[in-house]
């Protein structure tokens, strides 16, 4: 009996893949759905796309089945495009009809629908607009974003003055740094570097980071449906996330007691000026819920991409200490040593502005961009692909384009220069995505990365704790983001 029980499962499931692989082949080839690996039932094709990996057994994916093909991953079949042409096609040309934003489990879990990230139609529009408008005034006029990221230079490198030479893991004082810009912005203020709720903030953005791009958080990702309802390590993305809001909702409390609409001092302020004005609107975008997840999207956004680029630059100047002084002889023709690096300076610093995109394509810090998703059916080259359904734009593919690239797995600046040692611009460039859904805060997040990395190189050599030979440079994790190894340096003043 118990081997007739046996038989009859195996039957069920094989009946189940049959049918599974059969609607599949209905669904997919020219006219229809893109083609792509037959999915199993439930599991969708998580033999062949590694969450452990998912950028790269992506690409692989591609090598077979073209430019645009499909995966299920878990029971949501994706559209996947690989190369500049089909991600620019998608996102830049018909950027109207790619404007959605995909399915992304955390995100949902998360905001709900709310804030600038994770949200769609109409709420999405207003408050990406307005935020955008609010970043565009410097934090409301007071000062410029340049003057507060060069004020911010000015800690982080007493900061550094302070290790005296010795070995320190960068990690949190980047962290400071960068979420200070964005802090003015949104906050109206900074934070002290040892001031412990900031640093525990910081350390809650980092777990995130890191949490959402391990097996675990890729696998939540692939299986929400079911993950919902089990305890496990993926359930710790979610607290770290809480920590961060209820860091949020704190702030907002503070600025209603002290809000004076006639002369608002940030972010905050003006949204709560906004919800005043809209108080009588039912249908107003700009509520508490909202505010306090826009802000909370502001505030990751503005600290854990840029920060993390930024500390794999460095990562990648101890690699090659040449690079390093090549930089550092620029900035010394350019700027000197008495005052500050400016944006200014960049057009006449080719070498460096090329290392800063250099460092931005290799990392390829978001390799498969945020998932995006059509806004009715559309036909696009020989395929139909169905109202809302998820599309992921392989940007890593435009960013390790051979022809564009040369030898792109090396790390050259020489990809953004002309032969005469000008910089090169390149379409391919496409870091922050394209088109509807690009990065909101790309102009900041560039001016800091800039301006950080040159004041931190007019000042001091950079030098590792082990041979050049023997840093490790591979991602320690990559799923939607690439994650830098750990890694220690001394700071040498000059």
């Amino acid at each position: 009996m118990l081997l007739l029980g046996a038989a009859s499962v195996v039957l069920l499931v094989c009946v189940a893949c049959l049918l599974s692989i059969v609607q599949w082949r209905k669904r997919t080839g020219k006219g229809k759905m893109p083609e792509g690996p037959t999915p199993l039932p439930i599991v969708g094709n998580i033999l062949e796309v590694k969450p452990k990996n998912l950028a790269k057994t992506l690409e692989k994916l591609a090598e077979k089945y073209g430019p645009v093909f499909s995966v299920q991953l878990g029971s949501t079949p994706v559209v996947v495009l690989s190369g500049y042409e089909a991600v620019k096609e998608a996102l830049i040309d018909r950027a109207d009809e790619f404007a959605a934003r995909g399915h992304m489990p955390i995100g949902d879990r998360t905001n709900k629908g709310l804030g600038i990230i994770f949200s769609n139609n109409e709420g999405w529009l207003h408050v990406r607009r307005f935020a955008l408008s609010t970043l565009r005034n410097f934090g409301m006029g007071k000062r410029s974003i340049e003057e507060r990221i060069q004020e911010e230079a000015e800690h982080l490198l007493e900061e550094i003055t302070k290790t005296k030479r010795l070995p320190f893991d960068p990690t949190f004082k980047l962290s400071c740094a960068v979420s200070n810009v964005i802090c003015s912005i949104v906050f109206g203020k900074r934070y002290d570097y040892k001031d412990k709720k900031f640093l525990s903030l910081m350390n809650n953005m980092n777990n995130m980071f890191e949490m959402m791009n391990s097996r675990w958080g890729q696998l939540y990702q692939m299986f929400s449906y079911v993950l919902d309802y089990l305890p496990g390590p993926h359930n710790n993305i979610f607290k770290e996330m809480d920590a961060v809001k209820a860091f949020v909702a704190e702030e907002v409390k503070l600025h209603q007691a002290s809000l004076d609409p006639s002369a608002p001092q940030d972010f905050i302020d003006c949204f709560l000026s906004k919800m005043q004005e809209e108080k009588d609107n039912p249908k107003s975008h700009f509520h508490m819920t909202n505010l306090i997840t826009s802000t909370f999207d502001l505030f990751i956004a503005g600290t854990e991409t840029t920060s993390t680029t930024t500390r794999y630059g460095l990562l990648l100047l101890l690699k090659y200490p040449k690079i390093q002084e090549k930089v550092q002889e620029e900035i010394d023709r350019v700027v000197g040593r008495s005052r500050r690096p400016c944006v200014a300076d960049r057009t006449q610093m080719p070498y460096t502005d090329a290392v800063v995109h250099e460092i931005q394509r290799f990392i390829t810090l978001i390799p498969t961009s945020l998932p995006h998703a059509v806004t009715k059916d559309i036909h696009f080259r020989d395929y139909i692909i169905p109202k809302g359904t998820t599309v992921m734009p392989l940007l890593s593919t435009a960013l390790y384009d051979s022809k564009e690239f040369p030898n792109p797995t090396e790390f050259n600046p020489g990809h953004f220069l002309n032969q005469n040692g000008t910089f090169r611009k390149s379409d391919f460039f496409i870091p922050f995505s394209a088109g509807k859904r690009i990065c909101p805060g790309e102009g900041l997040a560039r001016m800091e990365i800039f301006l950080l990395l040159t004041a931190i190189l007019q000042n001091f050599t950079l030098k590792p704790v082990i041979s050049p030979e023997e840093l490790s440079i591979t991602p320690t994790l990559s799923g939607t983001g690439n994650v830098p190894p750990y890694y220690q340096l001394c700071a040498i003043p000059r």
